[in-house]
């Protein structure tokens, strides 16, 4: 990998499962409460498959963890259902490859906002955290218009029931074009733009 200096060196490197593997095999004292940590957290996650609502339940507390509002923690869980509920539709419709999915959304986005996901992100001044959710970095409006963009598209695609890519792309501009001519109005309304440069990360530092 590359130095700061600019110089290649050859290290030894893992993603997050090799890290995490490494550290079960380790047989060191020290290496105790991350594998209790790692059984811990393992144990979170078959609860979870038992029972969906403990993962909302915690997820809502890291969201007031990282200080984020109730009202807003409200909006992103249902969000994040009515996404579920898209991407579930997707794939009844015969959407498999990541790239379809992608680009389904990013249609949604830019009948609804103007820019694609990466466009935002790069307004938000988030390019270079290409791990950031970028609707972790929207406020109120900006999810609503998220979610209604991707909840119309929903139930489009499940009257129309459109059997190609191509039909699912046209449902995905018609669906968020009904939340792109509602945020026009609103905008309007408002006098200014709902598309914000914000992000949470700037809101934490204030």
């Amino acid at each position: 990998m590359l130095t700061n200096s600019g110089k290649k060196r050859k290290i030894l490197s893992g993603n997050a499962e090799n890290v995490l593997r490494l550290i079960q095999s380790i047989p060191s004292k020290k290496a105790e409460p991350f594998k209790r940590w790692l059984a811990k957290v393992g144990y979170e996650r078959i609860e979870e498959i038992e029972n969906p609502e403990l993962a909302q339940e915690r997820m809502k507390k890291l969201y007031e963890q990282k200080g984020y509002s109730k009202d807003w923690i409200d909006k992103r869980l249902r969000g994040i259902a009515i996404r579920q509920n898209l991407t579930d539709e997707w794939k009844q419709r015969g959407i498999k490859e990541h790239r379809e999915y992608a680009i389904l959304t990013a249609e949604i986005s830019k009948a609804t906002f103007g820019i694609t996901p990466s466009e935002y992100k790069n307004l938000k001044n988030l390019s270079e955290r290409s791990k950031a959710n970028l609707r972790d970095h929207m406020d109120d409006l900006e999810l609503i218009f998220t979610m209604l963009g991707e909840r119309v598209t929903t139930e489009i695609s499940k009257s129309e029931e459109p059997d190609t890519f191509d039909k699912n792309k046209k449902v995905a501009k018609r669906g968020g074009r009904v939340a792109g001519n509602a945020r026009k109005e609103t905008e309007k309304e408002l006098g200014r733009s709902v598309v914000t440069k914000s992000n949470f990360l700037e809101v934490e530092d204030e």
